[in-house]
């Protein structure tokens, strides 16, 4: 897993690669809850380099929002690959978290 995340005032974004699983999918959720604080506003992930989601992973994404939703916060994603959407939509996630074909779209959506 890679995670880079950033900030810009009360705006967060974090660009997500590699694998979420058991392995790591603590690691991941963890590393998010600490980088977002009380004040921040919007959360969007970017998982142009994401190649494989777990049903571990896709709980870390659940128990983000569910964070984020707690603090009257905002939450995205975007740009995931065909395959991850697929997962997304099986799951049925793609009705529980805001999925963006890009991250220009999610960042007009978070904003407005």
């Amino acid at each position: 897993m890679d995670l880079q995340i950033n900030r810009d005032g009360t705006f967060v974004s974090a660009d997500l690669g590699g694998r979420i699983d058991g392995t790591n999918a603590h690691e991941f959720a963890q590393t998010v809850r600490e980088a977002i604080e009380d004040t921040d506003t919007c959360l969007l992930i970017d998982c142009k380099d994401l190649i494989y989601i777990s049903s571990a992973g896709l709980r870390a994404i659940l128990m983000t929002a569910k964070l984020l939703q707690d603090r009257k916060a905002r939450f995205a994603l975007s740009t995931l690959s065909s395959q991850i959407m697929e997962v997304f939509q099986i799951s049925g996630f793609d009705k529980i978290v805001a999925v963006h074909g890009t991250r220009e779209e999610a960042v007009a959506a978070l904003a407005g």
